[in-house]
């Protein structure tokens, strides 16, 4: 039986390990040193990605990533209501620790009861908040299960994620030329000024329905009195559309052109990659179909929502397995506002009991 003051310990031990994207190795060394004390044996591959294993028989896959977006570091969880909040200086980190500490608590419910498990493999994976990059580096010949369900949807267990975009993103590097902004200014080429010529003539926001496009970060110059030399765009556009990927990324590919005659004695360089690929998916999924008929055991209706999001979900996906990405009560993920919901969390530890059973097989 799930035990919820273990299970909210649990989680907030978790959220006080520091593990923004890149130090992931503490929250690593604490999830492995869990998983081994449950008759996991654990392995770390080649990017320290931690992949665990229990039984014999192809396993069904339980996922989640380990890492936070800043700032997340000292944070403070506290409990108002029936929800876990951050002091507010900092995120919560319930993306993903909440999907971490539900596949704990599912596993270890079971083993206390002594009750019999399907084979299992646990993969958490590093640096999913910086495009995937633990799912992506995963090495596949250490992966034995065709079926994953991975712990990492917005909202309760209950929230299945049937579609996702594509996603890519894209580095634009400017090189002007620097120059005395009071002495000689007409001798500069301000990379600045090349790059508010790049924003405006791009897109922003959402586009329709299944895209957006968005400009995250820009940088350029160090001081006040100089022609900046220097500058630096980075960007994102996502759809579930094909066609409207390959369209904005022409897009891009064309404005940059156009701003490279338009100041001809800098240079403008960019490189666009493709972080993962969508999908669209239906109950008739196989890791769909295992989740839904779980969560209608537990008197749980699956609700199938288009996000748009990626998860390492889009990764296993585009490799062939079988995954369904699930809720795992967090809100507002990647704000000093989020927030993880008490009995939304019990019912994805519940969710991953049912599983870990063989329910919905």
């Amino acid at each position: 039986m799930i035990n919820q003051e273990r299970l909210l310990a649990t989680l907030f031990d978790l959220i006080r390990i520091d593990s923004p994207s890149g130090e992931e190795e503490e929250m690593a060394r604490h999830v492995s040193g869990k998983l081994e004390s449950m008759g996991f044996s654990v392995e770390r591959d080649d990017y320290r990605n931690v992949i665990a294993r229990r039984g014999e028989g192809t396993p069904l896959i339980l996922s989640a990533h380990m890492d936070t977006v800043e700032p997340g570091r000292g944070i403070k969880p506290r409990i108002e209501g029936d929800r876990i909040v951050s002091d507010g200086t900092t995120i919560l980190g319930g993306d993903c620790k909440a999907g971490v500490a539900a596949i704990l608590e599912g596993l270890e419910s079971v083993l206390e009861d002594g009750g019999e498990t399907i084979a299992l493999e646990v993969i958490l994976t590093r640096e999913e908040e910086i495009g995937l990059m633990g799912a992506r580096k995963l090495d596949l010949a250490k992966v034995r299960g065709k079926e994953a369900v991975v712990f990492d949807g917005v909202g309760p267990a209950s929230q299945i994620m049937s579609a996702s975009p594509t996603y890519v993103g894209f580095d634009i590097d400017i090189t002007g030329r620097a120059a005395h902004a009071g002495l000689e200014p007409e001798k500069g080429v301000s990379a600045v000024r090349i790059a508010g010529e790049i924003i405006t003539r791009l897109p922003n926001g959402r586009l329709n329905d299944e895209t957006t496009f968005n400009i995250g970060k820009m940088e350029g110059g160090q001081v006040r009195n100089a022609v900046p030399e220097k500058g630096t765009l980075v960007g994102e556009f996502r759809s579930r559309d094909p066609e409207q990927i390959v369209k904005l990324g022409l897009e891009v590919e064309t404005v940059v052109e156009q701003v490279r005659k338009l100041f001809p004695d800098a240079a403008v360089e960019f490189v666009m990659d493709t972080h993962f690929h969508g999908y669209e998916l239906t109950e008739k999924d196989p890791a769909v179909k295992r989740v839904a008929s779980a969560l209608r055991g537990l008197g749980l209706e699956p609700d199938l929502q288009v996000s748009g999001g990626g998860t390492d979900g889009n990764v296993f996906r585009s490799h062939g397995l079988s995954a369904a990405v699930v809720g795992m009560a967090d809100y507002n993920a990647h704000t000093k506002k989020e927030y993880v919901v008490i009995p939304e969390l019990v019912d994805a530890a519940r969710l991953c009991e049912a599983l870990v059973r063989g329910q919905g097989v």
